[in-house]
Formats: structure tokens, sequence, C-alpha cells
């Protein structure tokens, strides 16, 4: 007795997006969990999964990449220009500290908030709770002197999120090297590009040409994933929508650095299932983060988070 032999008839038929396999996603995240690196044939041959045994080993190697990149940038004096998630959030405070420590300017690099919070106008959420404060108060703030300049931030307000396209165009132009930076969702959406938007689109490469979307509906499970993971249970503070870019954007980048920390407490976790999914489904409009392992790059995840994905009863 399981979920598929359950589900028809029942609250949740029809509550997950139409394009979603469930006997395929079982299949994922049934495989043994020192399985998940091994190379599918869907993968860019220049994408590694990195296992990590702890959320302190996790943050350091992903602050290291964001901060070596930034590094390597200054030394073949190439513009950098990153797309930027709130969330992982650790990576940041040692980002910080291996720029500081290496004396590495960050004059020469723009950076894209990929979303923030929002009504359905496209009007965004200020304050505490904003991805833009988050930003400012882990990233830009701490680099002192060496951070990057206010004129090379952008965040994603419903004025300055279309005009991402063109700026990222012309930096490309000019040479800058693209890398994206991301967290996986419960939804396996990256930014708040949700999987239900799948269901617009006749073809993948129409889905994929998206650049952005102003007031974007976020899926249920999107609100109830950040009621636990940012507002401490509270569903109430979550807003419904959100500002953010789209597939059009972020699967131009040259280089995309990515992370999945979602383990809880007493053996617990969410994320498990979305990243097997992104590893093994193979790229559909479905499902965001299955276009991940087609781009050269790391995804760093939590070791457990590997599973085996079975009930613990302990």
């Amino acid at each position: 007795m399981d979920f598929n032999s359950t589900v028809k008839g029942s609250l949740l038929e029809g509550f997950y997006p139409a394009g979603w396999d469930f006997k395929k996603i079982d299949e994922c995240c049934s495989n043994a969990p020192e399985k998940i690196t091994e190379k599918q044939d869907f993968w860019n041959k220049d994408f590694t999964p990195i296992s990590c045994d702890s959320v302190a080993e996790f943050d350091v190697k992903m602050g290291h990449e964001i901060a070596n990149e930034i590094k390597k940038a200054n030394a073949n004096k190439q513009k950098l220009a990153f797309i930027l998630p709130v969330g992982p959030m650790g990576m940041y405070k040692w980002a910080v500290y291996f720029l500081k420590e290496w004396k590495e300017s960050c004059a020469n690099v723009w950076c894209f908030n990929m979303d923030e919070w929002a009504d359905g106008e496209g009007n965004t959420i200020t304050g505490e709770a904003s991805f833009q404060n988050a930003m400012e108060t882990a990233f830009y703030n701490p680099l002192g002197e060496l951070t990057i300049p206010v004129s090379h931030r952008n965040f994603a307000t419903k004025d300055n999120l279309p005009t991402y396209p063109e700026k990222i165009a012309a930096l490309k132009k000019e040479g800058a090297k693209l890398v994206l930076v991301y967290g996986i969702g419960r939804m396996c959406h990256i930014a708040f590009w949700e999987p239900q938007f799948g269901g617009e689109f006749e073809t993948d490469e129409q889905w994929k040409k998206q650049p952005y979307r102003i007031g974007a509906k976020l899926h249920p499970l999107t609100i109830e994933q950040n009621a636990i993971t940012s507002f401490k249970s509270r569903t109430t503070l979550v807003p419904c929508r959100a500002n953010t870019i789209g597939p059009g954007l972020m699967f131009q980048a040259d280089y995309a650095i990515g992370g999945a920390d979602g383990a809880l407490s007493r053996g617990m976790q969410w994320q498990g299932m979305s990243l097997w999914m992104t590893l093994r489904y193979g790229p559909t409009r479905w499902i965001a983060s299955s276009y991940i392992p087609t781009i050269p790059g790391r995804l760093f995840f939590l070791k457990e988070l590997a599973g085996p994905l079975t009930p613990d009863m302990n």
C-alpha cells in the first residue's frame, strides 16, 4: 500500500503537476545511496554531484566555490555575472571569508538575485523578510570595501526584473562568464520556476525560452516548504506569489553551483526525493531542476539526502 495504489479518489488526485510520473519518481528514489553520483547519459560531461558529510562541510565548499569563481575571473581579467539565490545561506559567510582572506575585489562582479516575494502585480516585499535584505546582510555588507558595487546589484522587482535579459546579454557579449548559484525546491523548482508552469507550453523548447515571470503563483508545497525552512512553521507569513527568473535566463549559465542541504532533526528530511528526481528523472519542463545536470558545474549535497529513502521507525 503506497501513494500510487491509494491516490485515486483521494484529495491528492490531480494535486501534483500533470506531467509528474510517480512510478518513475519512485524508481528514481529506489536507487541505493552509493549510486547517487553515478553519471547518467543526459548529464553534461562536466557536471559533478559532490557528497558532504555535514552542513558545516557543505557551507564551506559552496562558499569556496563561489569565491573561487571570483578569484579566477579576477586572474583572467574577466567580467563575472552571478545569478544568486537566498538559500542555501550558510555559503555566503564562507564566500566572504575566502574573499577577504585572498583580498579579492568584487569590482568586476555583477549579481542578479533570482527571485523575490511579491503580490499578484509584482510589488515586492520589503524589510527583514525580503531577499534583498537577506543578501545585503549575509553577503554584500560583510564584504566591506571588497563588495559588489551597488550599481552591479540587481533585485527581482517588477521594474528591474524585466531588464535582466538585456543586462545579462550585454555582459555576455563583453565576455562575461555567467554563473548560476541555486538550491532545489521541494517541487524541484530552481528560483521560483514552478512545475505547474510546464502545462502552459506545448514543448520543452517553448518553456526553455521564458526569461522571467512577474507575480508567479507558487505551488502550495512551495509555500509549506518555506513555512518550514524560513518562517518557523508560520504559513500565515509566507507570500503566495513571487517574481522569478525563468529557464531562458538560468539555463544560459556557463557554470552552475548548486546545493541541497534539506535535512531536518531526528533523521527526517524534505529534499531527498527532489535531489533524486534532479539527478535521475531526465530533462523535462515539468521538473525545472531536471535540466541542472545538463549544465557544467557542481551540485553539493548532504550525504544523508541520498537515503535510503525509506521509513525510519526508530
